[in-house]
This record gives C-alpha cells, sequence and structure tokens, in this order.
C-alpha cells in the first residue's frame, strides 16, 4: 500500500517557501504596503476635520471680527509664553551664541542647506495634496539636484541654477482646504500658532516620505539639522528677537502680531486679503513723503 506525502492543498505556500519569504523580507501579504498609506489618509481628514472643528467652535468670534486676532485663551498663552522665554534665556539664547561664534558660517549654511533639502520631500507632498503643480515640481526639482549634484544638499546648487525656493506645509495645506485659522495659540518650546498650524504641525510629523524609508539612525537626520538650523538663526537674528522678547513693552502681544501678520501674509502670498500686511512694509512711509513729487 503506497503513501502520498503530498499534504492537501490549503491554498497557502509551503511552510518552507514562507520561511524563505520571510527570511528574504518580502512580505506575504500583499496589501501589506498600502496600510501606512491608509493611515496617513485617515490621519490627514482626521487632522483636517478636528482643525475645522476646533476652528470653529473656538469663542472669540467677536474679537477676531473686530481687532484680526482671536485669542480667547490669552491668560493661558500669556503663561506659555512667560515659559517659553524662560527656556529662551536659559537654554536656546546661550546655545545659540555659542554655536555661531564657534561654528564657522560655511558650515552653518552646509547644515541649513541639508536641512532644507530633507524637508523638500514633505513640501512636494503638501503642494501634490494643495494641487499646487508649481510647488511639487520645484521641490521635486531641488531635493534632486542638491541630492546628487550638492552632495546630499550640503550645497545649494539649484539655487545656483536658478530654481527658486519651495516651502509649504500642511498648515497651509489646511488653508488651501478652506479650514478656518482658528484661535491664536502659544505651544511650549515651539511658540506661537493658531489652532490649524498646530494640526498641520501634527500631521507633518507623519507626512515626510523620507521617515518611511530611511532606517534608523539615518531617519533623525533631518530632526537635527533641524535643531541646528534653528539654532543658526537664532543665533543670526539675536538683535530682532531679542528685542521682541525682551526689549518691547508687551513681548506677547508683539510675538502675536509678528506671528499671524508673517503667517497670513505666506499664506495668502501676499495679496488677495484685505487684512493681510507685509510685516516688513513700514506702515508710516507714506506719511513721508513728498507731496509734491513727480
Amino acid at each position: 500500500m503506497q503513501h502520498n506525502d503530498t499534504a492537501p492543498f490549503d491554498g497557502r505556500a509551503p511552510i518552507e517557501q514562507r520561511h524563505t519569504s520571510i527570511k528574504m523580507g518580502f512580505p506575504l501579504n500583499k496589501s501589506a504596503p498600502f496600510t501606512g498609506l491608509v493611515r496617513l489618509a485617515r490621519l490627514t481628514a482626521g487632522a483636517a476635520l478636528l482643525a475645522a472643528l476646533a476652528a470653529c467652535a473656538t469663542p472669540g468670534d467677536t474679537v477676531a471680527r473686530d481687532s484680526g486676532i482671536n485669542d480667547p485663551y490669552e491668560q493661558h498663552n500669556r503663561a506659555i509664553h512667560e515659559a517659553n522665554k524662560g527656556l529662551d534665556r536659559i537654554i536656546v539664547r546661550p546655545l545659540a551664541r555659542g554655536y555661531t561664534a564657534i561654528a564657522p558660517d560655511e558650515i552653518e549654511d552646509s547644515i541649513a542647506n541639508v536641512a532644507e533639502n530633507l524637508g523638500m520631500p514633505q513640501v512636494a507632498v503638501n503642494g501634490l495634496l494643495q494641487g499646487n503643480v508649481e510647488t511639487v515640481t520645484m521641490a521635486t526639482t531641488r531635493f534632486l539636484v542638491n541630492s546628487v549634484l550638492g552632495f546630499g544638499g550640503l550645497f545649494d546648487v539649484a539655487s545656483d541654477f536658478g530654481v527658486p525656493e519651495a516651502d509649504s506645509d500642511f498648515g497651509e495645506t489646511l488653508y488651501v482646504w478652506g479650514v478656518p485659522e482658528g484661535a491664536y495659540l502659544e505651544v511650549p518650546v515651539l511658540g506661537p500658532s493658531t489652532v490649524r498650524r498646530l494640526a498641520g504641525r501634527i500631521v507633518d510629523l507623519f507626512l515626510d516620505p523620507l521617515d518611511h524609508r530611511l532606517p534608523s539612525p539615518e531617519d533623525s537626520v533631518d530632526t537635527v539639522t533641524g535643531i541646528a538650523a534653528r539654532l543658526s538663526d537664532r543665533g543670526k537674528f539675536a538683535g530682532t528677537v531679542d528685542s521682541v522678547l525682551y526689549e518691547s513693552a508687551d513681548s506677547y502681544a508683539q510675538a502675536r502680531l509678528i506671528y499671524l501678520q508673517s503667517r497670513r501674509f505666506k499664506l495668502s502670498g501676499g495679496a488677495g486679503r484685505a487684512d493681510t500686511t507685509d510685516p516688513y512694509d513700514d506702515p508710516y512711509a507714506d506719511a513721508y513723503e513728498d507731496p509734491y513729487a513727480e
């Protein structure tokens, strides 16, 4: 009597083949690569919904219409602002001064270039979500050119070739989608923000394609270079920042005004909104014009 050594077919690959696939790193579930995209889509939709609900449900709409500033949490925001000032005074400002004093300008610029270059894929994704072909094209071109010819972004070759700078974030994507700005917020460590911008920051943490492709510890390079770039900016613009934080009569109100004007100016493209002005324009410039000048 002969024995049939062949096991009944159960629709699965032989156990040896399954083990081999696992060792070689091939996923058995063909839908696995799309799991991250599904989660990201859900997170994006959730953030947009939460930002819209929070912005619409924020109290103080009358204040927002009258003065252009919606700050119903001012007392809480001021407390966080003072804590952020203390953090800047004790840690950030000394580190920034030391960094700019020790590091040569060329090194600072190269690190800042790397940080900017690593952010280009995220900018391209946001441009795609906004339907902005120009942003997608510029961000992709800058990333490819600077990554290859600029030695991983150390040198900004794309600018030398005349490729314009590209910048965007998910907060801008929410703006394009029509999500309201919401209340003004002072976020611990991060500083001035709005409900919409804060929701965008959260989504941006998961929206960078490089974070899903680079292994550890390479995936932390963008974080390290980003922090170094922020310290470099804090050191280079120390006079301006210090004048707002430590020399103005009301540093909270001054920082709030500068942030909201600058952010709205950026999102609107500098035109098209009556309540938006260039934060770098002199509001009193016209008063000194010669009325007889031709």
